[in-house]
């Protein structure tokens, strides 16, 4: 088989790292992604990405917390060189105004400062770097040198005046439109960071694996031999000197391919929403570690497409559509022990993990960009769109109401199911409440995505 055709026959939903919480749902109930409907039943808790393997050490010589990316000191100014000008015209922006804004004047931007300066540093430091082939695309870093110095200049913990009245003087509203020149109307739903019980040692209940990346898995960047596949990638093994489609679930399964774990988990259904939502906390009930809780976090998947158990069910009369829910589908999974595994196997995807510590339990997983999420101030964007990195303002509603919920945010991840102008996916936070209301959001909104003046329009660096 040419890699032509290895890649014509296995991509299909390739590039998730996690499906939001409402395509999660509706995974639940119809099928993967697909965009959700209806009233959703929450999950338990989770997160998404790159930090340190967690290391028990005794209390006195625990190594010092880290330094938080806020706090970490902005990199000198790099100015702008001729061969890179700004950006000055985009078929996805029009020109705004902070009059246009609905509640600027009432939202607690002091919120969102900190996660802005972090934005800022990993932004600059982008200055000079090649263009990644392979990464979502990330705001011009030129555009954001003055401005990010300009923000040194205010207190470490700045008033919500404070922030605006820089905010009004070193940024530009620029509305995302649609087809024509309105300003398009998006679609805002949410995830957030569920928690499952494990341990180190499989035994008892704790029979459900979160696997680490197997040693055989080939990740292909297809950028690099097919222009048009740029930031496209497809999963593999190698059968002698062939590239083949890496193991289903099933496969991996077999006690002769199954990869190290890092914990067990009690509960088959929680497990394989956790890999669904790509990344999670888990506290360790018993054995090594016992009472600590880890993150474990999206590291790369098998190259199978998602096929929705709840979906499955539901085919072969099992449960009703509305009766498949995360409940509706424990529920199943308890009455039919025999059958949980033939459940499980319907979906061919896997999702394997890496171990992180939780350094600081308030702060989320790590997005796209490589930093923390924040709670209602981290947006999952379409990076072909709204540049990551970039401050947006979402004017949408609070979950299930007509309630408005108008706020300065961040564009730090990305999402499979996340695609087109003004479609975006709040992280909500972590615990029981965040994945009641993150299963509830499924909210029209729009949005204006906030950029330096005279920098041109908002732009991926080139």
């Amino acid at each position: 088989m040419s890699l032509r055709e290895f890649i014509a026959r296995n991509w299909h939903c390739r590039q998730f790292n996690r499906f939001p919480l409402s395509a999660l749902a509706l995974a639940a109930a119809v099928a993967g992604c697909a965009q959700p409907s209806g009233t959703v039943q929450p999950l338990p808790d989770a997160g998404t990405a790159p930090s340190q393997p967690a290391v028990t050490a005794p209390p006195a010589t625990a190594a010092p917390a880290p330094v938080p990316d806020s706090a970490r000191p902005l990199p000198a100014p790099v100015p702008r060189p001729a061969s890179k000008p700004a950006l000055q015209s985009s078929k996805h922006f029009v020109r705004g105004s902070w009059q246009q804004l609905p509640g600027w004047r009432t939202d607690t931007v002091e919120a969102v400062w900190r996660p802005f300066l972090a934005n800022c540093r990993s932004i600059m430091l982008r200055t000079g770097r090649p263009v990644s082939n392979t990464a979502p695309p990330m705001a011009d870093p030129y555009a954001w040198q003055q401005a990010c110095v300009a923000a040194r200049e205010l207190p470490p913990t700045p008033s919500a005046d404070q922030v605006r009245a820089f905010m009004e003087h070193w940024l530009q509203p620029w509305s995302v439109r649609g087809p024509g020149s309105e300003i398009a109307a998006g679609l805002a739903t949410s995830y957030y960071e569920p928690l499952v019980h494990a341990s180190r040692e499989r035994g008892g209940t704790y029979q459900w694996p979160l696997y680490a990346v197997p040693a055989d898995l080939l990740t292909i960047d297809l950028g690099g031999l097919y222009p048009e596949l740029v930031g496209k990638r497809v999963r593999g093994k190698l059968d002698g000197k062939r590239v083949v489609p890496y193991d289903t679930r099933g496969e991996i399964e077999r006690p002769e391919r199954q990869p190290p774990a890092i914990v067990w988990v009690n509960d088959p259904v929680d497990a394989f929403f956790l890999q669904v939502q790509g990344t999670g906390r888990a506290v360790l009930d018993t054995g090594p570690g016992q009472g600590s809780t880890i993150r474990v976090a999206y590291a790369d998947h098998n190259g199978h497409p998602y096929v929705s158990i709840g979906k499955w069910l539901i085919d072969k009369g099992e449960l009703t559509p509305a009766q498949a829910s995360m409940q509706g589908i424990r529920a199943w999974a308890q009455r039919n022990p025999a059958r949980v595994k033939e459940m499980l196997n319907a979906n061919p995807a896997v999702v394997f993990f890496r171990e992180e510590a939780v350094a600081d339990p308030s702060e989320g997983p790590r997005g796209a960009m490589g930093l923390p999420l924040t709670p209602h101030r981290s947006l999952a964007v379409d990076p072909s769109i709204v540049p990551l990195g970039s401050p947006v303002f979402l004017s949408t509603t609070q979950p299930a109401s007509r309630q408005p919920m108008n706020v300065v945010a961040l564009a730090q991840d990305t999402g499979t199911a996340i695609k087109g102008p003004a479609r975006v996916d709040l992280f909500w936070g972590f615990g029981d409440e965040a994945g009641e209301m993150a299963g509830r959001m499924k909210q029209p909104t729009r949005l204006w995505v906030l950029w330096p003046k005279n920098e041109g329009v908002p732009a991926p660096a080139r």
